[in-house]
């Protein structure tokens, strides 16, 4: 979703649920890394729409800007997947302006708020796998009201916003080896949903949101175990889905909740499956705090019998050898801010 023309000079802004990351590229220097900061913030605080917590978010943002080092105020920003709609629909094979009025005609019938009330934006894929006659596009939107509250909260803190980009695409991007062109999902865990990218080509073909996040691990944990909200977070990143810690009580505690969410990510696999005959996934590559819960990935390869890749957030960026152990600690939560600062804008 694009707002301004083209501009060098900017750096990429996640506003996630539990903290605020920037990251900022040098790119006349094939995508040098310059800056990245982040800090915590509450998921409590990220989520209420009352005016005292946005200038406790407007505050936070201004600090952590000066902070950074980063020298300029224009910024793209990413709009979080609960906030996104996105499907791939077959439409006629038209010219480009007759397929533009083609979508803003039927763009109702797609996505679930009124067109007058949503910012819509779409790309062509390529020939539909179903019917010669028509081609893929990917279909994205998102209301209004929420990205002007973006802009607002964003411009308040001082910055320019050249950009606004749904996180699964800002992520995609940074996670993906563009020489790597078998087909491939993203498996991305964030703390209240979970995304599911899968790709041709590196292409996003089916994007799907489930909503089962980290916090649902950790709040079955603490009501399996009755304990803190606090002491199962800790639990579930020390020992996660190892059978053997704990006489395999964090495991237990979360098996129905990993099912839930393996099902329908099985639904969305045969659904790919279905579109996409005789496509077959190569790996999954698995990020967010997926990558952080110890053995999950090796759940998750066992239950889809597929390789699994760690997601790293700086693959496609060059930076100092120096700093690579603190760079790979941070990884799991700077995908999408990354890939923001990778667009070509």
């Amino acid at each position: 979703m694009k707002l301004v023309a083209k501009n060098k000079n900017f750096f990429g802004l996640d506003l996630g649920l539990n903290s605020i990351r920037m990251v900022q590229l040098n790119h006349s220097q094939s995508k040098n890394l310059v800056h990245y900061s982040f800090t915590p913030v509450s998921p409590k605080l990220m989520l209420s729409e009352s005016k005292t917590d946005r200038d406790k978010i407007i505050s936070t943002l201004k600090d952590l800007y000066v902070k950074s080092g980063i020298n300029t105020k224009n910024v793209a920003v990413g709009i979080h997947s609960n906030k996104v709609f996105n499907i791939v629909v077959d439409i006629d094979r038209l010219k480009p302006a007759e397929l533009s009025k083609t979508i803003q005609y039927q763009a109702d019938s797609f996505i679930p708020t009124s067109i007058n009330d949503s910012i819509i934006d779409w790309s062509v894929l390529g020939d539909s796998p179903k019917d010669k006659n028509k081609v893929e596009v990917l279909l994205t939107s998102t209301t209004k009201n929420y990205a002007n509250y973006l802009l607002d909260l964003v411009e308040m803190a001082g910055l320019n916003i050249i950009a606004l980009e749904p996180d699964v695409m800002a992520f995609t991007r940074s996670l993906v080896n563009l020489s790597f062109t078998e087909p491939e999902m993203i498996f991305y865990m964030d703390l209240n949903s979970t995304d599911l990218v899968m790709l041709i080509n590196n292409i996003p073909r089916i994007i799907r949101t489930i909503p089962v996040g980290s916090s649902s691990l950790v709040n079955s944990i603490a009501q399996n175990l009755n304990i803190e909200i606090s002491q199962a977070e800790q639990y579930l990143f020390k020992f996660g889905a190892d059978q053997d810690k704990l006489d395999g009580q964090i495991f237990q505690s979360i098996t129905s909740t990993i099912d839930s969410l393996f099902s329908e990510v099985e639904k969305s696999i045969n659904f790919f499956y279905s579109r996409y005959e005789g496509i077959k996934f190569s790996k999954i590559i698995v990020a967010g705090f997926a990558c952080i819960i110890p053995q999950l990935p090796i759940l998750i390869a066992n239950r889809f019998n597929l390789n699994v890749e760690l997601g790293n957030s700086w693959g496609n960026v060059n930076y100092d050898l120096n700093i690579r152990t603190e760079l790979m600690s941070y990884s799991y939560i700077f995908s999408v801010a990354s890939g923001l600062a990778q667009r070509q804008t």
